[in-house]
């Protein structure tokens, strides 16, 4: 059974309820002063608080999503990496390792309500391999749409993320099916993986000099080689990308610096500047420049602004970026586009972004085109 699985929740809660009774019920018997009744009562007590611990900590987790699997809790979760694998090793540029259902009504059909990929993608510039998830929607595989393509959008996790995330507790999978199924979006391919192609390390989708190029990878690499396996066009109408955290200031940063491969960007509670810290590393090698680049205010400012349609998310209570998004939107100039959503508010958590998500998409549908 997964972390977030119901079952497991519900195990846990039942296990406290029961070691709660039994504590009630078995704490006249274990008042007496004898060694067995004081080691009793602290095993007890233990085991009492350790299964309310347990329970709590899944039910927080259930609702934000901080751990995905078993193995990104106890810090296993090492699948993402800029060593070489399959994708490579086999000359394809997508290899599909997995396949799953959707988690809308007739989830197990895919004319019907899409399908997800487990995928392997190889990076040919950049050098790096990594896994995605491919979400394809149910035209995807109706016949009437067997030669129709479609637009794609990278979805990105923030740091340290899994992409699991962005499936089960950012529902983007079942939020897109939903839109387009209501008319307020177009059927879309939606490529999801988190920003992290170095774990632990967190690159911030730096080239980083001697080190992993993750803007190469997500600025070229991603799209070409998920458009040579899907049906999606290279014009950059047919791309976007968006992501939360990390990854919003990430799918900002590609859409500003490699507009000939996105039409739009969205980040949903992002910053604007690379950080630099112990996760990071030495990401510049002293290199100002790039430094610079990697500052979004400051490329705004001093660079040439392409024809990208950005889109930048905060709250008047509850997130820091506040100011720096509002300097971010009156720094952007024509041919560049902004758009915002500003809730009254609303922290920097997942019940955030999924408030955030479908307006979002709905947004990034209106600016790409599947032709």
């Amino acid at each position: 059974m997964g972390l977030t699985s119901r079952k497991v929740l519900a195990l846990a809660v039942l296990l406290a309820l029961l070691l709660f009774v039994a504590t009630i019920w078995l704490w006249p018997r274990l008042s007496r002063r004898s060694a067995q009744a004081v080691l009793g009562r602290i095993g007890l007590t233990f085991a009492t608080q350790v299964a309310i611990f347990a329970a709590v900590g899944l039910v927080a987790n259930q609702y934000f999503l901080f751990y995905g699997t078993w193995g990104d809790l106890f810090g296993q979760e090492q699948e993402l990496g800029s060593v070489v694998g399959p994708a490579a090793a086999d000359g394809k540029h997508v290899t599909v390792m997995d396949t799953q259902r959707t988690a809308v009504p007739g989830g197990s059909r895919p004319t019907t309500a899409g399908q997800i990929q487990k995928v392997a993608v190889a990076g040919e510039s950049s050098g790096i391999d990594s896994t995605a998830y491919v979400y394809l929607p149910p035209e995807y595989f109706q016949p009437q749409f067997a030669r129709q393509t479609f637009p794609a959008a990278v979805v990105l996790t923030g740091y340290p993320g899994v992409a699991e995330n962005l499936i089960k507790g950012l529902n983007y999978p079942s939020t897109a099916w939903k839109l387009a199924r209501g008319g307020k979006m177009q059927p879309m391919i939606l490529v999801m993986l988190r920003p992290t192609v170095a774990p632990p390390r967190d690159t911030e989708c730096v080239d980083v000099p001697g080190g992993p190029q993750t803007e190469t990878f997500l600025g070229k690499d991603l799209p070409l080689a998920v458009s040579k396996t899907y049906r999606v066009k290279t014009a950059p109408r047919n791309w976007g990308i968006i992501g939360n955290s990390t990854g919003g200031y990430c799918a900002l940063k590609i859409a500003m610096h490699h507009s000939e491969r996105y039409a739009a960007g969205a980040g949903l509670s992002a910053y604007y500047k690379a950080a630099e810290d112990p996760t990071t590393g030495d990401l510049f090698h002293g290199d100002q420049n790039l430094r610079n680049r990697a500052d979004l205010l400051w490329s705004l400012d001093h660079g040439r602004q392409g024809e990208s349609s950005l889109l930048v998310t905060s709250s008047r209570k509850g997130e820091r970026n506040l100011k720096s998004t509002e300097a971010f939107i009156q720094k952007v100039k024509a041919p560049s586009e902004v758009s915002s959503i500003i809730l009254q508010s609303g922290a920097h958590n997942f019940n955030t972004w999924r408030r955030e998500i479908p307006p979002a998409l709905e947004w990034m549908s209106g600016r790409l085109s599947a032709n």
